[in-house]
């Protein structure tokens, strides 16, 4: 049996699986309230908004170890059975913060989730890699990234519904079986890379494969990776590593804090929450649709990749800066600042799929997974810091936490122009 397309098919689950990771990692901001919201998880379990934030923390503390854990991982074992391991145990994880006591018991399965749940993006990026030709990753990386964002329109409705009639223990339940299902489709599609899968074309196999780097066209599966010292001994690479660090917190501000901001600031509940929380991510996934087609045409026009990365970036930085300004000068109703953040997390997505595609502009996909994951690793420490601030400072008030946001933008942004002069191939 042979497949049209097959590669769109590897990408469609990697975006289903996606779907799944955010709504898994969203339930709990959702379902938290504080002690005036009924059955919410921070009443049911006598927890407090700092006790938030270390949960939150010691969730990105695992994750940015994961990121570059599961990065070597699947670099070693491949993508077929790096994806079985990381989603296999973040939806184990998932199910089991329904039977949680306390402070203890949701950290602890808050950390296994933040450990697996890491292995998407580095998985996703090298798949992306494997699987496309150079002038398509960026869209590949686009319809991977929507996911973040569907996923995240998704879960405060279907949260929220399932919170109302079940409780939250039930709700993890739920959203924690759908990890274990993907498992079945997954190995069921992605037999092999596209060198080898026998459903594949001889027309899409040169397709993919001649439009790859020479390193990715001579690479075998007895190529190996570079260490990540060889990585990092080309500055290309600390363009992903310091642009990622000033960028990760603006996607992480809303995603953990977004819920508890309209708690704090609007006095919503749950409900409430579920009805306004997914307007942003609608933005969030045009955006990553629209940074990887940009990308796609100024490359397939100009023949340079270094012009399509890096416009795309800058466009997206422009709007995130600008956004971000906005949520303090015109932010004052939920509808106005829901309005504003849509605007800021599709700058943030219209950006982000070309700079998480640096990774395979730079190296061979034996390389790929290792840059993607320690790259999300240093983004992430900037999110964890940002997480112990901002209990302090949100007592006083929110409006410094986005100023110190926006000036984050020109500096990610400016990272990536500094250090990758030309985006293009180091391995020749």
């Amino acid at each position: 049996m042979k497949v049209k397309g097959l590669r769109w098919f590897i990408i469609g689950l990697i975006f289903l699986a996606t779907v799944i990771n955010y709504i898994d990692r969203s339930a709990l901001a959702i379902m938290w309230g504080n002690e005036n919201v009924e059955g919410s998880i921070s009443q049911s379990l006598g927890l407090t908004k700092n006790d938030y934030s270390l949960i939150l923390n010691i969730f990105m503390v695992a994750y940015a170890l994961g990121q570059l854990f599961s990065g070597k991982l699947f670099d070693k074992v491949g993508t077929r059975i790096g994806y079985v391991i990381s989603i296999g145990v973040w939806g184990i994880s998932s199910f089991l913060h329904s039977t949680v006591r306390g402070l203890f018991g949701i950290t602890f399965f808050r950390s296994t989730l933040g450990l697996s749940e890491a292995g998407n993006w580095p998985g996703g990026v090298k798949s992306n890699a494997e699987w496309f030709p150079i002038k398509e990753r960026a869209i590949a990386q686009g319809l991977f990234n929507a996911g973040a964002s569907i996923g995240s329109v998704i879960a405060p409705p279907f949260i929220a519904m399932l919170f109302v009639a079940y409780g939250w223990r039930i709700t993890f339940m739920v959203v924690g079986s759908f990890g274990i299902l993907w498992i079945i489709p997954w190995l069921l599609i992605n037999k092999a890379g596209p060198k080898k899968h026998p459903w594949i074309t001889k027309e899409e196999q040169k397709y993919i494969i001649e439009g790859q780097s020479i390193a990715d066209q001579n690479a075998t599966e007895e190529t190996k990776g570079l260490s990540l010292k060889e990585i990092l001994s080309h500055k290309e690479s600390w363009a992903i590593v310091v642009g990622r660090f000033f960028l990760e917190p603006i996607w992480w501000l809303f995603v953990g804090w977004m819920p508890i901001y309209l708690f704090d600031v609007y006095g919503f509940n749950v409900k409430e929450v579920g009805m306004f929380a997914w307007v942003p991510y609608v933005g969030a996934a045009i955006g990553s649709i629209a940074g990887g087609y940009v990308s796609g045409k100024i490359i397939a026009k100009t023949n340079s990749i270094d012009k399509g990365r890096k416009t795309t970036i800058l466009i997206g930085g422009i709007i995130m800066f600008l956004g971000l300004v906005a949520t303090v000068l015109f932010g004052d109703s939920p509808e106005r600042f829901v309005g504003i953040v849509f605007f800021v997390l599709f700058g943030f997505q219209f950006a982000i799929s070309n700079v998480q595609t640096l990774p395979s502009d730079f190296f061979s996909g034996k390389s790929v997974g290792s840059l993607a994951g320690l790259g999300g690793m240093v983004g992430v420490f900037s999110v964890i810091i940002m997480n112990f601030l901002i209990p302090k400072i949100a007592e006083v008030s929110y409006t410094p936490i986005f100023i110190a946001i926006a000036i984050f933008v020109p500096l990610g942004v400016g990272a990536i122009y500094f250090f990758a002069r030309n985006i293009q191939s180091v391995e020749k």
